[in-house]
């Protein structure tokens, strides 16, 4: 391999890793928006108590699999864009939640 070659090499590598743990990241910090957003829902009485344990439950839920999918040290594309759909719809269920105008 040329050394032209390899540094090219090198640099798609990096940046493929550098991808990876960009998503990953991407992964947590919607996690932790969507905790923030039921916390806040809470506060302005926007979330009653219970629809509030429904939507804790469902990001426990999506937190144990992402768990399960890292198991092997890393997301495949495949679980990465189930993780994506599952968050998805859980900030759809925490809007839905936050706008039904029920008050606790």
């Amino acid at each position: 391999m040329t050394r032209g070659r390899a540094v090219l090499v090198a640099a798609a590598v990096a940046g493929a890793m550098a991808l990876a743990g960009s998503s990953e990241a991407g992964i947590n910090a919607r996690q932790r928006r969507q905790q923030e957003r039921i916390a806040q829902g809470v506060r302005s009485s926007e979330v009653t108590q219970r629809e509030a344990v429904r939507l804790d439950t469902e990001q426990r839920r999506i937190r144990r699999e992402e768990r399960a999918f890292r198991s092997d040290g890393r997301l495949s594309p495949w679980e990465r864009a189930d993780l994506s759909r599952d968050l998805n719809r859980a900030s759809r269920d925490i809007e839905r939640q936050k706008h039904d105008r029920q008050v606790r």
